[in-house]
């Protein structure tokens, strides 16, 4: 099975948690104006051709608007702002493909702007500060932006997590193989003292040498 573009970006072990693109209405405000002309021409050519068969132009002249929105809402499909378990994701092109990625690892702050209609229409803008050259990754018209904000901080949250359980892990297991041998001598010092007995010792050495 052939893979898409996004999944092609993946890393191994990279999962996709949020996939979105920006709102609807900016799509709409795009392409509103070439539905009027198209609208005009198709209907206003209807009317003149009974009148003049030249008017049958009409129809070829509303083949550039259409042509024109057919441009926008491929844009708008293509542009996609995406959340793994390890990135944030921006594509955009239809045939030229720009891809813009930022690890959580290094996202240091996260700013959501939205006005009145913003949050009434439930878009906006989500600026991610990050540690990288890059700098800043602005996302503009994004729907849904609380969520999309709540997901990448709550995906950031448990990268960390998942990072300090491992750093953790390792360091318990150094102080493990550290301190058993010394168990293991110290205990040998209070066997030679006659503090514990040769059965105990061996039965207690063995335990410990168990955990290593």
């Amino acid at each position: 099975m052939n893979k898409t573009y996004l999944e092609s970006l993946l890393a191994e072990n990279e999962a996709i948690l949020l996939s979105t693109r920006r709102h609807w209405f900016l799509l709409f405000k795009d392409i509103a104006l070439d539905c009027i002309v198209i609208l005009i021409l198709l209907v206003g050519s209807g009317i003149l051709l009974m009148l003049n068969p030249l008017a049958a132009i009409g129809f070829v002249i509303a083949a550039i608007p259409l042509l024109d929105m057919i441009r926008h809402i491929l844009d708008w499909m293509n542009r996609q702002f995406i959340i793994t378990n390890r990135r944030v994701i921006q594509v955009s092109g239809v045939v030229n493909k720009n891809v813009t990625d930022s690890s959580l690892e290094k996202v240091n702050d996260v700013k959501l702007s939205q006005s009145f209609w913003g949050r009434l229409f439930d878009y906006g803008d989500v600026e991610i500060l990050t540690a990288s050259e890059l700098g800043t990754n602005l996302f503009h018209f994004i729907g849904k932006p609380v969520s999309f904000k709540k997901m990448m901080m709550d995906a950031k949250n448990r990268l960390s997590d998942e990072s300090g359980d491992g750093e953790g892990l390792q360091f318990k297991n150094v102080i493990k193989e550290q301190t058993i041998p010394d168990l293991i001598a110290e205990l040998d010092e209070l066997r030679i003292r006659g503090i514990v007995t040769q059965e105990e010792f061996q039965a207690k050495k063995k335990e410990l040498l168990s955990r290593m």
